[in-house]
């Protein structure tokens, strides 16, 4: 079996950009500021795959068992 992406992978969870214009809103939505987001190196391939640059927030959608779906937010480090 050959993968094409990295996000083709069964094991993989969603990645996207958050638009810029939306970032403040998510940030106040969760108490938090840009610098407690949890980060993720820039070099990660999942985010290199989807051309997210330093100082972008990801947004990860993962399946949970408990929950059904999971969302995290990421900052690019």
């Amino acid at each position: 079996m050959t993968l094409d992406k990295v996000a083709d992978h069964f094991l993989v969870p969603k990645h996207e950009i958050v638009p810029e214009d939306r970032v403040e809103e998510i940030l106040k939505k969760y108490g938090t500021n840009l610098n407690n987001l949890p980060r993720v190196l820039k070099d990660d391939p999942s985010v290199v795959e989807i051309g997210a640059k330093k100082g972008d927030v990801v947004k990860i959608t993962r399946s949970s068992l408990t929950a059904g779906k999971a969302v995290y937010f990421r900052l690019v480090f």
